[in-house]
């Protein structure tokens, strides 16, 4: 069945396999956090536990920790599908580029078993030629979603080395949470700005699956609305995660038109709200 017909939000990363990495650390956990993700209108997910890439260089550190994830994947997946047997449910690594050629073949690594894997660069800080490490996994044949651009520290101050990850190859994933501030000022500017550009493929969670995390999906849309970017949102959060759980190519999505006070408008609004 082609994902696009199935109803309701698709995520592509979160944490929510229990005791494998900083998400959920338990089983409760875990389905709490589904059962939260179903709330706000998900019907399939994507969990993405943490990777460094550079286990893929060493046969003899990848296997224990894949290993690890599948015990505690195949405990999961069995709770979820009695506890939410409406839920769509499917498992990847987020990928960390601690080196610039790890080896990507295995597909429990991929979303989904998909042709794109989600990955991320060390500790939220831009390395050196980070334009040339994506350029090279796409010549490999990856399709690269990048996560959470808007939070990356060392981005030039005109945000054109987002530009050159994207002409690399690399997808951008937003975290809905950024829309509202809970990673503060800058990574919500950047955000905005990217979607200004009509440079965000996709939206995520990122949700680590602890009770007293939130969502921020709802927020989200909400500025979206002010934005006038309800047709982006329907892209961003169901249409094109659903297309890579088909290997499909990308709906494009357009910019925002947005205004100095529409901007400021949002800002107002989700001001001083927790960072939860």
């Amino acid at each position: 069945m082609n994902a696009e017909t199935v109803g309701g939000l698709t995520d592509l990363h979160s944490h929510l396999i229990p005791g494998v990495d900083d998400g959920a650390r338990t089983l409760a956990d875990s389905l709490e956090g589904i059962g939260r993700l179903w709330e706000v209108g998900f019907r399939t997910l994507v969990t993405t536990p943490h990777l460094e890439g550079s286990l893929t260089r060493s046969p003899q550190l990848l296997e224990p920790r894949l290993r690890e994830v599948d015990e505690a994947w195949d405990v999961l997946k069995t709770a979820a599908a009695e506890a939410f047997p409406d839920i769509r449910l499917f498992r990847g690594h987020e990928v960390m580029l601690d080196i610039p050629d790890p080896l990507l073949a295995d597909p429990r690594i991929r979303l989904a078993g998909s042709t794109f894997v989600l990955v991320e660069w060390p500790y939220l800080k831009v390395p050196p030629q980070t334009p040339s490490v994506l350029a090279g996994l796409a010549e490999a044949g990856i399709k690269v979603i990048l996560a959470h651009p808007e939070r990356y520290h060392g981005l030039d101050a005109a945000l054109n080395l987002a530009g050159e990850w994207r002409s690399a190859g690399a997808r951008l994933q937003v975290n809905y949470g950024s829309l509202v501030g809970r990673y503060g000022d800058g990574a919500r500017s950047k955000a905005l700005r990217f979607l200004e550009r009509g440079w965000v493929d996709l939206f995520s969670t990122d949700f680590h699956g602890r009770p007293h995390l939130s969502l921020h999906v709802d927020g989200a849309r909400q500025a979206m609305d002010i934005l006038g970017g309800l047709d982006q949102f329907e892209i961003l959060a169901r249409l094109n995660p659903t297309r890579v759980l088909d290997g499909s190519e990308l709906y494009p999505v357009p910019p925002l038109q947005g205004n100095p006070g529409v901007w400021e408008k949002v800002r107002n609004l989700f001001r001083g709200r927790e960072r939860g």
